[in-house]
C-alpha cells in the first residue's frame, strides 16, 4: 500500500486529520489496531473547547454536535460550603466550551470516514514506523494476521503515549518531561439526570470532586482517591456518600443519585515529549503531550495539533512551502505548555495534597478567593478555560485545509 500521509491511530486526533486531508484534496490511510466497536464506545473526555467546536463544524462533522451538544456559559466553583460561578462570555468577549462526548465525535468522525473518506483500517495494527528520518518513511503493521506495508511521504502519530510513533524516534533526538501527581480519579458515569447546569469543581474538606455530565440523563462525576485506589474499592452508596459531602454546600442544594453504570481510576500525570517532529514523522495528541483532565485540555490540545498539520500540509499541497510543518513542533508545543501550566495550577489548587500541611491549605484557598473576588483573575482562568487562541495566526484563509 502507498498513500501521501500515513496515520497511525483512529481517536479524534488521526480521524480528524484525515477528514481535513481528505477536504483538501491530500491522500491518506489511517490505521487502527482495535475494532470499531471498542473505537467508538472509549470512554474520554467531553468537554470542547469553542475553538474545537468550531473546527469540527468547519470540516462537516457538527450536525450532531449541534443538536446534542450542550453549552455552557460558565462554571462552578465551590469551596467553604460556598457557590462562585464564573461566567465565560462576560469575561471572554462572549466564548463559550460546549459538552459532548468523546466517544460521539469519534462516532461521528468514523461515520465520515467510512461513508466518503479516505481509507481506514480497523483491527491493522501498526508495529514499527520505519526510516523516519528518510524521505521514505514506511509503517510496517499487522491486519488479518498478515504483515504489511504502507509506504508514505509523511507519518503522524496519533496512538497514545504508549503507541509505536514515539519510540521511532531515535535515541538523543528527543526528551520527555513528566510529573506524577500524588492523587488519581475515580470517575463514574450513572443514569441520573445531571443536579446542575455547569460543570462544578469542588474543594471540600475530603478532597477534590467535579460534577459534569453527558447528557440531559447521564451525569459523569469524578472523586480524588490516593494512588493504587481499586474502582472495586469503593461501593457505589460510598461514592455518592463521599460526592455529597465534598459538593455539600449552604442552601437547599442536593446532589441526585441514581444507577451507576461505569466505574474506573484514572491516574494524574503530566508529560510533554520534545519534539513533537523527527524527520518525516510528527507526533499529535496523547502521543506527545499528556494533561491531566482538571483543566478538560487533552482533546482540545489534540485538535489544536491536527489543526496546524492539516493546515501545514495544505501549504506543501497547494505552494510547494515545508515551512508550517517545520515550525509545527514549535508552534504547538507553545500551547502545549500554557495548557499543561493551566492544568497544573487548576489541579493544585483543587486537590487536596497528600504532604500538605496548613499554610498549603490556606493558599489554595488564598488562590480561589482571588478568582472568585478579581475580575481580572477570573478572566484569566476563563481565557485558558474556553481556550487559547488556537495558531491560526500562522496562516492565512488561503491556506485553510476547509
Amino acid at each position: 500500500m502507498r498513500t501521501t500521509v500515513g496515520i497511525i491511530g483512529a481517536g479524534p486526533a488521526g480521524l480528524l486529520l484525515a477528514r481535513l486531508l481528505h477536504r483538501t484534496g491530500i491522500d491518506c490511510v489511517v490505521l487502527e489496531s482495535r475494532t470499531r466497536a471498542y473505537v467508538e464506545r472509549r470512554q474520554r473526555a467531553g468537554m470542547l473547547e469553542q475553538g474545537t467546536v468550531d473546527v469540527l463544524r468547519a470540516c462537516g462533522a457538527g450536525a450532531r454536535l449541534d443538536t446534542e451538544g450542550l453549552i455552557h456559559q460558565g462554571i462552578e466553583l465551590r469551596f467553604e460550603r460556598e457557590r462562585h460561578h464564573i461566567h465565560f462570555p462576560g469575561l471572554t468577549g462572549g466564548r463559550t466550551v460546549t459538552i459532548y462526548a468523546q466517544t460521539e465525535i469519534v462516532k461521528d468522525l468514523v461515520a465520515l470516514q467510512l461513508d466518503h473518506g479516505p481509507p481506514l483500517l480497523f483491527e491493522a495494527e501498526a508495529i514499527a514506523v520505519e526510516s523516519p528520518g528518510s524521505a521514505s518513511p514506511a509503517v510496517r503493521f499487522v491486519r488479518g494476521g498478515r504483515e504489511q506495508v504502507l509506504a508514505c511521504d509523511w507519518v503522524v502519530g496519533c496512538d497514545g503515549g504508549h503507541g509505536v510513533a514515539r519510540a521511532a524516534f531515535p535515541a538523543g533526538t528527543g526528551r520527555t518531561y513528566a510529573h506524577e501527581y500524588p492523587y488519581s480519579w475515580l470517575g463514574i458515569l450513572a443514569d441520573v439526570p445531571p443536579s446542575c447546569e455547569e460543570l462544578v469543581y469542588a474543594r471540600g474538606a475530603g478532597g477534590f470532586a467535579l460534577h459534569s455530565m453527558r447528557s440531559p440523563s447521564v451525569s459523569r462525576l469524578y472523586l480524588q482517591v490516593p494512588n493504587g485506589t481499586e474502582a472495586g474499592d469503593w461501593p457505589d452508596e460510598r461514592v455518592w456518600d463521599e460526592l455529597a459531602s465534598r459538593f455539600a454546600v449552604d442552601g437547599d442544594w442536593r446532589l441526585e443519585r441514581g444507577p451507576v453504570t461505569d466505574k474506573s481510576v484514572t491516574p494524574m500525570r503530566s508529560w510533554v515529549h520534545e519534539p513533537m517532529r523527527h524527520g518525516r514523522l510528527f507526533l499529535a495528541g496523547d502521543a506527545a503531550h499528556i494533561v491531566p483532565p482538571t483543566g478538560a485540555k487533552g482533546l482540545n490540545l489534540a485538535v489544536s495539533d491536527v489543526r496546524l498539520l492539516a493546515r501545514g500540509f495544505a501549504a506543501l499541497h497547494r505552494r510547494g512551502s515545508t515551512e508550517l510543518l517545520d515550525r509545527y513542533s514549535e508552534l504547538a508545543l507553545e500551547r502545549v505548555w500554557q495548557a499543561t501550566r493551566f492544568s497544573y495550577d487548576m489541579t493544585r489548587m483543587l486537590h487536596a495534597q497528600p504532604d500538605g500541611d496548613a499554610f498549603d491549605r490556606r493558599m489554595q484557598l488564598a488562590r480561589l478567593r482571588r478568582i472568585t473576588a478579581s475580575r481580572s483573575a477570573a478572566a484569566e482562568l476563563a481565557a485558558n478555560y474556553t481556550g487559547l487562541p488556537l495558531p491560526d495566526d500562522v496562516a492565512g484563509p488561503a491556506e485553510s485545509p476547509w
